[in-house]
């Protein structure tokens, strides 16, 4: 059988000019401001627990969480005729 991966990307912080500042967008205003890219991402792991893989977008000042799910791809059955005596 095979399987397709279907890998979904999740807004879990934006970098706040200037410099390397980070926040995470689930806190509400006000929320804390991490110093770098390492310690958002250490802030969203103890919140969360997601053990995963991320995605950063530097040019849109995007940090992503990838969640990734693995589905069976299901074959059809071979097309049989009724001119041939197949059924």
């Amino acid at each position: 059988m095979e399987t397709e991966l279907i890998e979904k990307n999740i807004l879990i912080a934006r970098r706040q000019a200037p410099g390397d500042n980070w926040y995470l967008v689930s806190d509400k205003l006000g929320g804390d401001i991490y110093k770098s890219l390492t310690a958002v991402l250490e802030a969203y792991m103890t919140k969360t627990g997601f053990k995963g893989e991320y995605k950063l977008a530097p040019l849109k000042s995007e940090l992503y969480a990838i969640e990734s799910e693995e589905n069976e791809i299901k074959e059809e059955p071979p097309k049989r005729y009724s001119l041939y005596g197949e059924y």
